[in-house]
């Protein structure tokens, strides 16, 4: 029954399909008949097969090869009975074992592909026995010298022997020119000969191999070669026994692995096969089923399309495909698909059959979205599909008979479906019947359909049936195991639709399509007339209100679906626009930060200059000029200041920054990126640019202007002395500065350069002198704004030739 429904699903051609997909003999031979898994747990080994081999196809450069793959089952089954293979069924061989190793090294990938690299594992390449066998075996089938001691010896005197015959032809060429037709060495029956005149034949000793249509050349084998001749012909059977030796050891050592060399011919097909539903896969577009191991598990094809009519898509380029989408909940038994003839009712039913059974045998599904199915272990058919290639037409009593088996192939009435034993035995069954009950009598084919459908309902997984008989739409109604689908037809145009409607009856719309086809009016009314008592007009009205309150509803949930799109798009599209707004409005402003930062620095190098100018000049007074060249420099500063962008202040509590992070470096107003922290956490190394800088904690801030929180200070209690008696701050090298002997723009500039750097006070060592470089310098200070204030040093310090700047 299995193999009927194969037949009538026309699973061969599907077959065929996947062959040309094949890399060899075998595969396309294997692919033809397109075994189907006998368990679950194997649907589940191709599917994985097929899905790392589609993905390992797809990343290598040219795809994976099965280039050097032979059929060598008749070569290892001719070898093991102890026969001689020739040298090139033996150096095929050799090409399938390194064919198999390279495979085995690209499949190898136990994370990515462990079903594949689990079935090449224990795969055997034999190297041993490719080298012996290259060794021995020429690329172009010749037994090689380097065979056989023997067999290299012959060779050479066969060479030798000729040579000299070559040489003593070429002589009697020479001396016998004048009786000769022509100055080639012609050969007859494997043995050279001369073309001599009839007339002068017997004035060349030698044997008659042959003479010309018109009788005036004789072709004759000089007497003087003839033993030569006799001589290379034993020792051409002498070479063609070494030969047959060297084969012969070389059969006897491929008999040897017979296991290993039919295990990997299995491998090799497996790999093939499963190559070819992968790339057959793709060819389609198809994806990956589920299968699940509970026969009552829901059934979910969504945008599913006949493989056949797809593949003729492809080929042919002929009208696309329409998709039908099923979705089965696990307490549904039994479809009725209604509707007129030609709208896709049957296409239907194989397609959902085909499904079932590519899924069993490792084949992806011309579906959309992720389809999920009941393993199915029995399809089982009734189509007699009058649009077939065939144009077979069954009669009642043929699908009578058919429908019997089918009943014979379920379980008993009563089995529980669900049960472990059950599932486990036989998976779930699938019954496909088409146009269930006709070709009787109406009224006793709609009461066989409908006690056929309910038995069904209690022995099959799922039951899909078309049917023009009104009654099975009503069942629907009182038994909730059934359900109504329906295909569409356009009555206007007179043509189908192919879709498939779930849940709502369809209509034959026989009166429809004859009054379009210009049947005479007066039928047609006499029709309506005898419908109208049996109540079967309402009843089409009703199912035309359903259908087009679907169609509503369908067309509604399609502008929705499509405003929420464009909606997603428009709020995706501002978004993009804000953040854009947002990066150019930033870069603008640091653009016009730098123009002005720039302008200003332009300013203190020409005032510098000037300054520099001044003083170099002999007639003019530096003095007064130079001061006011530096007061203005000071106002550039200041106004440097002022259009310094402030960065946001917030109120972040116990920031601190990490390796990694992007701080901002005050001193230089630039952004760095933190590489090291101290231990304490109070210093930390950051690259900005070029340099690398080591700071304080203080000398940095976040880039939102988050001021770093200072690490918990440990209190360690060294001594007896109070706390409120702290010790001041002690001057080291660090943090002095001596600007004796400089002019005050000159200090200024040096003064200037520490306190960037500065992370507490900072000595200046002026001197004393006539108090003009001091006086500057404070007046300088009082007006630079990150200064606190300024006071003598200590007595010990410098005092008053030493200044103390407190940065704030």
């Amino acid at each position: 029954m299995q193999c009927e429904a194969l037949e009538l699903l026309e699973w061969g051609r599907l077959g065929e399909h996947v062959a040309g997909f094949a890399s060899t003999t075998a595969g396309r031979r294997v692919c033809r008949e397109l075994p189907l898994a006998p368990s679950l747990e194997a649907s589940r080994q191709l599917l994985a097969q097929t899905t790392e081999l589609l993905a390992l196809d797809g990343v290598l450069e040219g795809g994976l090869s099965f280039q050097g793959v032979a059929e060598l089952s008749r070569t290892v089954l001719l070898c093991c009975k102890g026969g001689v293979a020739s040298a090139d069924e033996l150096l095929d061989v050799a090409t399938t074992l390194a064919a198999a190793r390279r495979l085995r090294r690209q499949i190898d990938d136990p994370e990515l592909r462990p079903t594949t690299t689990a079935l090449v594992e224990e795969l055997r390449t034999l190297p041993e026995l490719e080298q012996r066998l290259r060794f021995c075996i020429e690329d172009g089938g010749r037994v090689a010298d380097r065979a056989s001691p023997p067999l290299a010896q012959l060779r050479r005197q066969i060479g030798a022997a000729r040579q000299e015959r070559r040489d003593r032809l070429n002589d009697l060429l020479r001396r016998y020119a004048a009786l000769l037709q022509d100055n080639v060495i012609s050969e007859r029956n494997g043995r050279p000969v001369l073309a001599v005149k009839a007339g002068a034949a017997s004035q060349l000793p030698g044997l008659v191999h042959d003479s010309s249509a018109s009788g005036s050349t004789v072709f004759i084998e000089p007497q003087a070669v003839i033993p030569l001749g006799n001589r290379l012909r034993q020792l051409e059977g002498e070479e063609r026994d070494a030969e047959r030796a060297v084969l012969l050891e070389l059969s006897g050592l491929v008999g040897q692995e017979q296991p290993a060399l039919e295990h990997l011919q299995r491998v090799l097909l497996q790999l093939d096969c499963g190559l070819a539903r992968a790339r057959y896969g793709a060819w389609l577009g198809a994806v990956r089923p589920e299968l699940d191991a509970d026969p009552l598990a829901p059934l979910q094809l969504d945008g599913l399309r006949h493989p056949l009519l797809l593949c003729q898509e492809r080929r042919e380029g002929s009208r696309a495909v329409v998709p039908v989408s099923l979705r089965v909940h696990e307490g549904l038994r039994v479809v009725a698909i209604t509707g007129p003839n030609t709208g896709g009712k049957t296409v239907t039913l194989k397609s959902v059959g085909l499904a079932a059974l590519m899924a069993r045998a490792g084949l992806f599904l011309p579906c959309s979205g992720s389809p999920r199915l009941p393993w199915c272990a029995q399809v089982l058919a009734d189509i007699g599909d009058e649009q077939s290639l065939q144009q077979n037409l069954s009669t009642f009593s043929g699908h009578v008979r058919r429908i019997a088996r089918i009943l014979e192939a379920l379980p008993p009435a009563g089995a529980d479906l669900a049960s472990a034993d059950l599932a486990s035995a036989s998976g779930a069954s699938l019954v496909l019947l088409d146009e269930v009950g006709a070709g009787t009598d109406p009224t006793e084919g709609t009461a066989l359909a409908i006690a056929l459908l309910k038995q069904l309902a209690e022995r099959a997984r799922l039951t899909i049936a078309t049917t023009h008989f009104g009654e099975l739409k009503a069942l629907k109604y009182d038994d909730p195991r059934f359900e109504n689908a329906s295909v569409a037809f356009d009555v206007e145009t007179l043509s189908p639709t192919y879709h498939l409607q779930w849940g709502i009856p369809g209509r034959s719309n026989a009166l429809a399509i004859a009054t379009r086809l210009g049947l005479d009016p007066a039928v047609l009314a006499d029709a309506q007339a005898l419908l109208a008592p049996r109540g079967e007009g309402e009843v089409n009205q009703v199912i035309a209100g359903l259908e087009n309150q679907r169609q509503r509803q369908q067309e509604a949930a399609e502008e929705a679906a499509a405003l929420l799109a464009r909606t997603e798009l428009l709020h995706e599209e501002l978004l993009q626009r804000w953040q854009q707004q947002k990066e150019q409005s930033a870069e603008l402003q640091e653009q016009r930060r730098q123009e002005l930062e720039r302008s200003i620095r332009d300013g203190q190098k020409e005032v510098r200059r000037i300054i520099r100018r001044l003083r170099q000049g002999r007639d003019v007074d530096t003095t007064s000029l130079g001061e006011t060249a530096r007061r203005a420099g000071q106002r550039l500063k200041k106004l440097e200041q002022q259009h310094r962008p402030q960065p946001e202040r917030r109120d972040h509590k116990g920031w601190r920054p990490g390796v990694g992070d992007r701080v901002r470096v005050l001193s230089l107003g630039k952004a760095g990126e933190v590489l090291a922290l101290s231990a304490d956490g109070r210093e930390l190394t950051v690259r900005c640019g070029v340099m690398r800088l080591n700071l304080e904690l203080s000398a940095i801030e976040g880039l939102n202007g988050e001021k770093p929180a200072p690490p918990e200070a440990t209190v360690k209690v060294r001594s007896r002395t109070p706390i409120g008696s702290r010790s001041p701050d002690v001057r080291t090298e660090r943090n002095t500065v001596d600007v004796r002997g400089m002019r005050v723009h000159e200090a200024e500039a040096a003064v200037e350069e520490r306190l960037r750097t500065a992370s507490g006070p900072l000595w200046v060592i002026h001197g004393i002198g006539t108090g003009k470089l001091k006086r500057g310098l404070r007046e300088w200070l009082a007006t630079v704004p990150y200064v606190e204030r300024v006071t003598d040093a200590e007595q010990g310090d410098g005092g008053q030739g030493c200044s103390v700047i407190w940065p704030k």
